[in-house]
Formats: C-alpha cells, sequence, structure tokens
C-alpha cells in the first residue's frame, strides 16, 4: 500500500524521568509527519490556511507496543485510511530502524475536519483540490483494495 515516510532521531528532550520517549510525543510526531506531506505534496495549502481554512484534528489515538528511547531512528509511515465528505483518516505505523530492517513500536491515527473560519465560528468546508491532487495516489492505492470510500 502507498504511504508516506517522515524520518526522526529520539533526543533526550523528547524523554521522561526514566529515560523512555514520553507518550504524548507520539502525538507530536503524527502532526509533524502531516505537515511534512503537505509541505512536500501541498505547499499552496499554506496560504490557504493563512486565508481562513483549517484542518481541524478531530480524533488521534495511539497504540504503545514497545518503549523508545533517545537516539533511536524511527519511521513514523502514513497511510490514508479514509476519506469521508469533508474527513481525512490517516493511519501512522512508528517502526525503529534496526540493523535488521524496522520494528513497529506503536500504531496510531488521526482524523481531520476540512473546515473554514466564518467570522469568530468555523464551519465544515469541502476538501481543497490542492490536497485532493495531492491525496489521489493514496486514493487509487485504497481503490484498489476496495475499502476508499470518497464523498
Amino acid at each position: 500500500m502507498r504511504h508516506y515516510d517522515y524520518s526522526h532521531m529520539i533526543g533526550f528532550e523528547e524523554t521522561n524521568l526514566v529515560g523512555n520517549v514520553y507518550y504524548v510525543n507520539h502525538m507530536r510526531w503524527q502532526g509533524r509527519c502531516r505537515e511534512m506531506f503537505l509541505r512536500e505534496h501541498a505547499p499552496e495549502l499554506v496560504g490557504a490556511i493563512a486565508d481562513g481554512l483549517c484542518l481541524a484534528t478531530t480524533h488521534c489515538r495511539c497504540e504503545y507496543y514497545r518503549e523508545l528511547e533517545p537516539f533511536d531512528r524511527i519511521i513514523i509511515r502514513m497511510r490514508l485510511g479514509d476519506i469521508r465528505q469533508n474527513r481525512i483518516l490517516m493511519l501512522f505505523d512508528y517502526l525503529r530502524e534496526t540493523e535488521g530492517g524496522e520494528d513497529l513500536v506503536a500504531r496510531g491515527e488521526q482524523q481531520i475536519a476540512v473546515m473554514r473560519r466564518d467570522g469568530a465560528r468555523t464551519v465544515p468546508a469541502p476538501i481543497p483540490p490542492a490536497l485532493l491532487s495531492a491525496l489521489a495516489p493514496y486514493l487509487e492505492a485504497r481503490r484498489g483494495e476496495g475499502v476508499c470510500h470518497v464523498g
């Protein structure tokens, strides 16, 4: 299945008192992975966000399987889970790079709703064409599996 990878090396500032990675960092990495995808594949959205477009996180979660420590190299692998109306579900695998390959250490998901600022409130908005274009290769991969919903 088609995916987007964001690579990261863990630093001491991401650990807790016991020395392993503090759990909230996984959520930060999901956001960072999503931002880097947009930067690389839909950079014109930055201007749209300044113009009132909102990509609001409505749901996120993470399941932790193994601990991470400083200087572990990890790959946050993002895949498209689903698209329905103005919502996009992204799936994340957290993989520790090892000499023998990759070790799955956590799995997560994040749903975003495309919104637009309307004065002091936000209202649902259609997914911008630039974002749909960036997601098109991932949509095709999902359709090939018979599991993608659009609309």
